[in-house]
């Protein structure tokens, strides 16, 4: 029987009379590797952050190590061997990576004095436990995020981690390097180490997961072991909705190109790019990170503007020199990134969405504040954006509700094509159902939509056929029907 490393007993916690974890009971047992699951705004945070001893529970017990707790404090959770692993790594950009790696541990250890030689040594020993090769003198803001990622579970072994929680270790890594990422985590599981896996991602539930526990509401809803749940069975437990993988696009009827794309290229990024879509059709482009696909979808836009070749809309050569440009030629753009491209996080829901548009909401040059509500109301009815108030900042949102605020800002401009630039990245998988929908809705509104992703599923669900960019040039196109998940995956990355 494995060790149980800690357990919670009916843990509750509220904030301002709202109920953010209600009767939540776990144990978390040593060399396994847990699913946290639910979708946003589920709990898990809120849970996270009890274990981890940032905050205190309402009610309830946390056991660890046979000693049992009302109220664990973050020294309490760091001495039991509690470790997270955040998005942001949480390490200092401006340091090396020894020194990253060493300096809490000799913090703990209250030293004033330390010596170079000793965090060389100590951040070496921790690099080679997971089989890392960093050079240690590197500082943080020049490596890649897959490396950024290794120092910071370096940095973790070195304070002594029983538990190791990862919350969304993979939203910023290539297929590669989740699997390496994975490969670590195997062995620190073979060490009798125990980690909390936090994903949105299917497919990275069912490869490295032992047990998966779902929270809903702030509840749990089921715990067991992976081998007892499928796909369809998981999403139900998580969503309350039936999942469905099966190809959702409709046929298109267009005969002429809306838009065609000659031997475009742009200098160190793509080159002879050559494609048609057609009205209401969805258009897949799959492709690695580092392929040329952002870079076509910004230069398309006018964002980074093609050195050669043509673009041509309605059969008519254009030129896109400039993002004020595509939307003139009505083209929107829907950014990777939203929270650093598409998104002003301080401001409210109502100024995000009409912030493109701002003619559509003023009279007589002056912006009316009344009409702008209204549109950002019709919006959030017509996308189901889950908001208490139009007024609220866009920042209080989850990020499904925050990526269809950006699909909103893109449909006020009213475009004729719009580019998807992977539009579900860091989302639950509820609202990653709810905006493979919106998709579909858009194409059946004569839309012309051009989907760009590297989640083989999201592109054999929502397009009929695909085109894979591979080093900055089309490979061939492909028909949705004759892939798989998984020889759509592999053909990705041979």
């Amino acid at each position: 029987m494995p060790e149980c490393l800690l357990e919670l007993k009916n843990i509750y916690k509220s904030f301002g009379g709202v109920k953010a974890l209600e009767n939540i009971s776990l144990k978390i047992n040593s060399g396994e590797v847990l699913c946290l699951a639910g979708e946003n705004g589920c709990g898990k945070s809120t849970l996270i952050k009890i274990i981890s001893g940032f905050y205190k529970p309402d009610s309830g017990s946390i056991i660890m190590v046979d000693k049992e707790f009302k109220k664990m404090e973050l020294r309490d959770a760091i001495k039991g061997g509690i470790q997270v692993v955040y998005q942001d790594f949480s390490i200092f950009p401006n340091l090396t990576v020894y020194e990253n790696i060493a300096m809490n541990t000799l913090i703990s250890k209250q030293k004033k004095i330390v010596k170079k030689k000793e965090m060389h040594k100590l951040a070496e020993m921790a690099l080679e436990k997971i089989g890392a090769r960093i050079p240690l003198d590197s500082l943080i803001e020049t490596l890649s995020v897959a490396d950024k990622q290794l120092v910071a579970i370096s940095r973790a072994i070195l304070c002594d981690a029983k538990i190791m929680i990862f919350d969304e270790p993979t939203s910023a890594l290539t297929n590669k390097e989740v699997k390496e990422l994975f490969h670590v985590i195997q062995n620190l599981k073979t060490s009798g180490m125990s980690i909390m896996f936090v994903s949105h991602k299917l497919d990275e539930m069912f490869d490295i997961c032992d047990r998966v526990y779902v929270l809903s509401n702030g509840k749990n809803v089921i715990d067991g072991e992976m081998c007892q749940f499928n796909k369809k069975k998981l999403v139900y437990y998580m969503t309350g909705k039936e999942y469905s993988d099966e190809n959702i696009a409709k046929e298109v009827t267009a005969t002429e190109p809306i838009l065609e794309v000659r031997n475009l290229g742009l200098q160190n990024y793509f080159h002879n790019i050559n494609f048609k879509i057609y009205t209401g059709e969805v258009l897949g482009i799959t492709g690695l990170l580092g392929s040329g696909r952002t870079e076509l979808a910004k230069a398309i836009y006018g964002l980074m503007p093609a050195d050669s070749g043509s673009i041509y809309i309605n059969g008519k050569e254009v030129k896109i020199d400039s993002a004020m440009k595509g939307l003139e030629y009505h083209i929107a753009y829907v950014p990777e990134d939203r929270l650093t491209e598409a998104l002003f996080m301080d401001q409210s829901i109502t100024r995000n969405i009409i912030i493109q548009t701002m003619k559509k909401v003023s009279r007589t040059g002056l912006y009316n504040s009344k009409k702008a509500l209204e549109e950002a109301k019709n919006w959030i009815q017509q996308l189901n954006i889950k908001t208490a108030n139009p007024k609220n900042k866009v920042s209080t949102l989850s990020g499904g509700n925050q990526q269809k605020v950006v699909l909103a800002k893109a449909l006020m401009t009213d475009p004729q094509i719009i580019i998807l630039n992977c539009p579900t990245v860091g989302v639950d998988i509820g609202s990653k159902m709810d905006i493979s929908i919106l998709i579909q809705e858009i194409a059946e509104k004569g839309v012309a939509v051009i989907l760009i992703s590297d989640d083989s599923n999201e592109i054999l669900t929502n397009c009929k056929r695909f085109l894979l960019i591979k080093n900055g040039e089309i490979e061939n196109e492909y028909l949705s029907k004759d892939y798989t998940e998984s020889t759509l995956y592999s053909k990705l990355i041979r």
